[in-house]
């Protein structure tokens, strides 16, 4: 049994990359799971925070979650052209201490998937992950990343993907993804 940590950037309800995640965990082939973790309580971060109250419980449970993960899957909104600040934070969170880096991080396989409003999907922000992931260690699938564009078209107002021809990229995606992971 494969299993992947899926984390959405976006806090919000209705969030379209919330929605593509749990698509994704949906879609995944029956030997793998989807664990869905959450980025919402984990606070912004602050170095002295850490060094006087060491790692937020929400920060160590996600840090669990990935431990026990084969892969990672990041789902990655687009805010002015790159990373949201909120993801980034919670990754930043994840890689404390530096030393754990290897233990988490380190040759974990990671795939990117991303929804956006616009016409180019969340290229620029998927292309900002490359070398936050490069730094952490991870072994990116080369063809990792999905894009959706256009996601108020292909999205109900709840944030659940209904277009039939993307839920079949997605299924095609995740089975890639689990494949890469298991090879």
């Amino acid at each position: 049994m494969t299993t992947i940590l899926g984390l959405s950037g976006s806090l919000r309800k209705a969030s379209f990359n919330a929605g593509l995640l749990r698509a994704a965990a949906e879609l995944a082939p029956p030997s793998t799971t989807v664990v869905i973790g959450s980025i919402h309580d984990v606070p912004l971060y602050n170095a002295d925070d850490e060094a006087a109250h060491g790692i937020p419980p929400a920060v160590q449970a996600l840090k669990a979650s990935l431990q026990a993960a084969d892969g990672l899957l990041l789902v990655t909104p687009e805010y002015n052209n790159g990373i949201p600040g909120v993801f980034k934070n919670a990754i930043d969170w994840m890689s404390r201490p530096a030393s754990d880096i290897p233990l988490h991080f380190g040759g974990k396989p990671v795939a990117l998937l991303g929804a956006s409003p616009g016409g180019f999907g969340t290229v620029l922000s998927q292309n900002d992950w490359l070398p936050v992931l490069r730094t952490l260690g991870t072994r990116h699938w080369s063809a990792g990343r999905m894009l959706v564009a256009r996601a108020g078209t292909v999205f109900d107002r709840e944030g659940n993907l209904t277009d039939e021809a993307t839920l079949a990229r997605l299924g095609d995606f995740m089975a890639g993804f689990a494949e890469f992971i298991e090879s």
